[in-house]
């Protein structure tokens, strides 16, 4: 059996578990190019850039904040975009999360990649 018909059977099997309707056929993947254009967004990222420049002539530059709570300040922004919809929270989100990242002070901070098996479910 070639690996396109088990790859596909997995994905089905992933797509029930998860409440999604089975494809009628096995999608084919775009290449590598393709899914890095669709996976991403550079505007957002130009705003996230645009934002720490700002932060930088309010308050110092990035990273001169260590006794900041950038978790409470991720809570706090989820919490208001839920409320209000506004993007301008997701990319505080996503600033707040870069800065923990870079300069955290988590006493057992650490990078261990791995799949959490906590994934999105459709809505």
């Amino acid at each position: 059996m070639s690996e396109q018909p088990i790859q596909w059977f997995f994905r089905q099997a992933w797509r029930r578990l998860v409440g999604l309707p089975e494809e009628a056929e096995p999608a084919k993947m775009p290449d590598l190019d393709e899914i890095k254009r669709r996976q991403w967004n550079d505007e957002f990222i130009e705003l996230m850039k645009n934002r720490f420049v700002v932060g930088a002539f309010r308050y110092g530059f990035f990273g001169s904040q260590r006794h900041y709570d950038h978790m409470e300040a991720i809570e706090r922004k989820a919490r208001l975009y839920r409320e209000t919809g506004n993007d301008e929270f997701l990319v505080d989100i996503a600033n707040y999360a870069l800065a923990e990242f870079t300069v955290g002070v988590h006493p057992t901070k650490h990078f261990h990649g791995m799949d959490d098996h906590h994934h999105l479910k459709a809505v």
